[in-house]
C-alpha cells in the first residue's frame, strides 16, 4: 500500500487514450466498495465520457481545461437526504460529505494501481456541474476526478 500511496500524484496531463472499459469497471466497483455511514452509501458516482461535458465540466470547474481532456471524469455526487433519514442534520451536512470523498479516495487509489492517473478536482461551480449534468436537487457534486493515461 505504501507504495501505492507513493506513486499518487496530481496528474494534470493526459494522452489522448482511451480508458478500457474493463479498468473502468474496476475501478468503479473498488469506490463502491468503499465504506460509508451505516453502510447507506450516501453517494452516486457518474461516469462522463462525452467531450463536450467534459468541456462544460472544465470550464465550471474554473477553466481548468485538464478536466476536458481526460478521457473519463467521474462526478462524485453526496445524497445528503439519503443519509440524513438515519443520521438526522450530520448525516445531510456530514456523513454524506464523506461518503463520497472517501469512494473518490478508493477510486483515485485503484486507478493509479491500474497504471492509470487522476486528479481531485473540488474547485468548481457547484451549480453550473448540477445543470451541466442535470442532477436533480437530491444530489449535490462532490469531486469531480479526471481520469486517463500520464502524458
Amino acid at each position: 500500500m505504501h507504495e501505492l500511496f507513493q506513486k499518487r500524484h496530481s496528474i494534470r496531463r493526459y494522452k489522448d487514450v482511451a480508458v478500457e472499459e474493463k479498468k473502468l469497471k474496476e475501478i468503479l466497483a473498488v469506490a463502491n466498495s468503499a465504506p460509508s455511514a451505516g453502510n447507506l452509501k450516501a453517494r452516486e458516482i457518474l461516469v462522463v465520457k462525452r467531450k463536450k461535458i467534459r468541456e462544460m465540466l472544465a470550464q465550471a470547474a474554473l477553466r481548468q481545461d485538464f478536466v476536458a481532456v481526460a478521457p473519463i471524469v467521474l462526478v462524485f455526487c453526496a445524497v445528503p437526504e439519503r443519509s440524513a433519514k438515519e443520521y438526522k442534520q450530520r448525516g445531510r451536512e456530514l456523513y454524506a460529505l464523506q461518503d463520497a470523498t472517501i469512494a473518490a479516495s478508493f477510486a483515485w487509489l485503484q486507478a493509479v494501481d491500474l497504471g492509470l492517473a487522476a486528479c481531485w478536482v473540488g474547485a468548481f461551480k457547484e451549480n453550473e456541474v448540477r445543470q451541466i449534468l442535470g442532477l436533480d436537487k437530491s444530489l449535490r457534486p462532490i469531486v469531480l476526478l479526471p481520469i486517463g493515461y500520464a502524458k
